[in-house]
């Protein structure tokens, strides 16, 4: 049989609770989803006509010597 852990060696709640192993690796990933999420928004947003309306008239307004 195998002998009983000792209790100094048993993880407790605060231990565990103030375990971060892997934190840095979830945030990551929620950090590359949000930025995923927020540069599909600039896809649809930027395929609409009046915004490519906008851009291009800004960049011809540049472009033109005066």
């Amino acid at each position: 049989m195998s002998e009983p852990i000792p209790t100094s060696a048993r993880p407790t709640i605060g231990g565990l609770l103030a375990d971060d192993t892997g934190a840095s690796t979830a945030e990551y990933a929620i950090v590359t989803m949000a930025a995923v999420a927020f540069a599909g928004v600039l896809v649809v947003i930027m395929r609409s006509g009046e915004v490519r309306e906008i851009l291009t008239d800004l960049v011809r307004r540049a472009l033109t010597v005066a």
